[in-house]
């Protein structure tokens, strides 16, 4: 695709042309990743929850890693983004290692989470959290606080992108109220918002629908959109299917720590060993019983095998019956 047709394509459409002729399979490379993790191993105790080779996140995608509960996602996303350290591994965002670096660290540099349970200040008001995620604060140091002058031009600054994010997200009319005071999504909402003081090149999002109202569904699947739009890369965490199939781009499947399957939306979710991760080996049909003749242990004859090979050995005569029943007994008592 020519340079000026694609700056005027939809972000959605350039992440997908980038990304049509990556290979389908676990740990494949990307065209432009922003995040590339490798051999990253998380034990708590004799439990490995995290043994991922190699995983690559599209710059400009959103990309969303699924699986079923335990597989370790959240997990994931904790080693790389500071909250929990790995027992082995290594990762970079945009060329930089982030082994070892401190979570505030880790968003100073341009990737920037939210949280299952949202991480909002309750009792400070709605603008005091967002004022709050802004980096590099100057009256944040001590001294600088002491001389209005250095800081005050900085606060507004942060103050007015505070109330554009707040509109865009609509949640100004909620600016004074205490953030305790909104609903499950409106927290969301916020915390979203917030992430966006950063101006981050990557967002992270652990189940961002979880505990959402209907209602402000399709209003955080904007959001979410919106993200790309800006030309920010997505990676979120998510159980509800319609959402990653409408959203995403590509699709990463991890299960009992490890990554099993890459593809687009419909790929992934036509792929036998997602299937089997979801549902279990056996899904499709009933386990052979465990005593079928396949099954039972090359040995002593049993009872019916005895029958058969006495009643062809024997001639058709009054022993017959006896020299049968004899078998069998001989057969059982072995067998004991």
């Amino acid at each position: 695709m020519p340079a000026d047709q694609q700056t005027d394509a939809p972000a959605k459409a350039r992440a997908l042309e980038a990304l049509k002729d990556v290979p389908r399979e676990p740990g494949s490379k990307k065209p432009d990743p922003i995040l590339v993790a490798d051999k990253v191993v998380r034990r708590f105790g004799g439990l490995t929850a995290v043994n991922v080779g190699h995983v690559e996140i599209q710059r400009g995608a959103i990309t969303a890693l699924i699986g079923p509960n335990g597989a370790g996602k959240t997990t994931f996303f904790n080693l790389l983004t500071g909250f929990d350290r790995p027992d082995e591994g290594d990762w970079a965002f945009n060329g930089q290692p982030l082994q070892g670096v401190a979570a505030h660290k880790v968003a100073r540099r341009g990737m920037v989470r939210t949280f299952q349970l949202t991480k909002s200040l309750n009792r400070l008001s709605v603008i005091d959290n967002m004022r709050l995620g802004a980096t590099g604060q100057r009256g944040e140091n001590f001294w600088r606080a002491l001389i209005p002058g250095v800081w005050r031009g900085q606060e507004q600054e942060i103050t007015e992108r505070a109330d554009e994010l707040l509109a865009r997200f609509k949640l100004d009319a909620k600016r004074a109220d205490f953030a305790g005071s909104l609903s499950g999504g409106q927290r969301k909402l916020l915390e979203m918002a917030r992430a966006l003081m950063v101006r981050p090149d990557m967002v992270m999002l652990d189940e961002p629908m979880a505990g959402v109202n209907p209602a402000l569904t399709q209003s955080l699947l904007r959001h979410v959109k919106g993200l790309r739009e800006d030309g920010m890369t997505v990676l979120f965490v998510e159980h509800d299917m319609d959402m990653v199939r409408d959203i995403s781009d590509w699709v990463i499947v991890m299960a009992q720590g490890q990554v099993i399957a890459e593809g687009t939306p419909d790929e992934v979710m036509a792929d036998q060993r997602v299937i089997d991760a979801y549902l279990g080996a056996h899904h499709d049909g009933a386990e052979e019983p465990p005593d079928t003749p396949a099954e039972i242990a090359v040995g002593e004859p049993t009872a019916t095998q005895a029958e058969s090979a006495t009643a062809q050995a024997e001639p058709a005569t009054g022993r017959a019956e006896p020299t049968t029943a004899r078998a069998t007994t001989t057969t059982t008592e072995d067998g004991l």
